[in-house]
């Protein structure tokens, strides 16, 4: 039975409760602005844009409001990955340097690793993220982008010095969270023989009717302001930008104004603009199969624990999909999403999840670093959705 039915006062009483949610969130000044959607069994059952786009502009949020999407990337680059292995052109045990022969890094004993594209998109494949070491550590050594800055080198330039730096681990044995997206994206345009914005473009963004979403925001004047949390309210991001992360990590480098910049390079793994509405009907998409992007037996792949009992670090009761994390254990996440729900989120203020059981899925996009993400308005949110309290 779906956590909700046609009945009026039940779909109020949830809406009442999302309202609260954010509109105390706004109150507290954790967050600027948002948009929130809630689709379940199909139906829209609650979408709202809250607070402001750009507070000192006194400009509203709104609905098509547009947002720097990090790595709500993610899941867009991996479905486009899966649909060039449903049209037979792309296998997951592929070597990525079949397909990128100057990608080779090496281990720590100086070997060269054997890497797949399912490596890639389970994030095992011994890389990491700049942001996740410490500062001064081998990929800022390096010059490594994340792909949320300004960097002013091309994707070939940054796999380079990506590839120069041997990997932390043998592929396939542990996992870490990483900029392995980055990767895949370039294998995408090399298969396609396309720029990757043109290949998400043709397989995913295009069949659905994404128009919102590409590496280049489509309309400026709907582009919503970025800020990170700040005493006594966020403050506007600048243009670059750092925000500090989890104690001893070098923390993000952002840069807000490469959402409008069409010199800089197609991050995989963090570089897309785009719409909640957009990205909720790609969510939609995946839960109810996956036509007409892929066939149900990927999206199951896609949608399951690919990496076995491996630990996760900060994602305590979850396994990891293709592209996704997926919700093992909800005693130890500590969350009421039923076991097998996806979920993941972005650095610029994110977060979505898919609980497939109750037919439910859930785009929270906020312009607000990193409450958005990762803060108790996520928490909140979702105890909001399942009622928590009263339960």
């Amino acid at each position: 039975m779906s956590i909700l039915d046609s009945n009026k006062i039940i779909t109020d009483c949830l809406s009442g409760r999302i309202d609260e949610v954010i509109d105390r969130t706004l109150a507290d000044k954790r967050l600027v602005g948002a948009v929130i959607k809630v689709a379940i069994d199909g139906e829209l059952v609650y979408s709202r844009a809250a607070g402001f786009a750009d507070r000192e502009m006194s400009r509203l949020m709104r609905e098509d409001a547009l947002f720097r999407l990090a790595s709500v990337t993610k899941p867009i680059v991996s479905t486009a990955a899966l649909a060039l292995v449903a049209q037979g052109r792309l296998q997951l045990d592929d070597r990525v340097d079949r397909w990128l022969p100057e990608f080779r890094p090496r281990l720590q004993n100086g070997e060269l690793a054997t890497l797949t594209i399912r490596h890639l998109m389970t994030h095992t494949a011994g890389l990491s993220y700049r942001f996740f070491q410490e500062e001064k550590g081998s990929y800022q050594s390096a010059g490594v982008s994340d792909g949320m800055d300004q960097s002013g080198i091309t994707l070939e330039e940054n796999l380079r010095r990506l590839a120069s730096v041997p990997l932390l681990y043998t592929p396939g044995t542990e996992w870490k969270y990483s900029i392995a997206t980055d990767v895949l994206g370039a294998v995408i345009a090399k298969v396609t023989e396309t720029p990757l914005s043109e290949a998400v473009h043709s397989l995913v963004t295009k069949p659905l009717g994404m128009s919102d979403t590409g590496f280049i925001a489509v309309d400026r004047e709907r582009l919503a302001t970025s800020y990170t949390n700040a005493a006594p309210e966020p403050r506007p991001l600048l243009d670059p930008d750092s925000i500090a992360f989890v104690e001893g990590t070098a923390g993000f480098l952002l840069a807000p104004g490469r959402a409008l910049d069409t010199t800089a390079y197609h991050s995989g793994g963090a570089g897309m603009v785009g719409s909640a509405g957009d990205f909720l009907q790609l969510l939609e998409t995946l839960r109810k199969g996956g036509a007409p992007l892929l066939p149900e037996s990927l999206v199951h792949d896609m949608t399951t624990n690919q990496i076995g009992d491996l630990p996760m670090a900060f994602w305590p009761g979850r396994g990891f999909g293709l592209g996704i994390t997926v919700l093992k254990d909800p005693v130890a996440a500590d969350t009421p999403e039923s076991p097998g729900t996806w979920r993941m989120g972005g650095t610029y203020g994110h977060s979505w999840f898919v609980d497939p059981k109750q037919r439910l899925s859930v785009v929270a996009f906020t312009n607000t670093a990193l409450e958005g993400m990762s803060g108790q308005f996520t928490v909140d949110l979702c105890d909001a959705i399942y009622d928590r309290r009263n339960k």
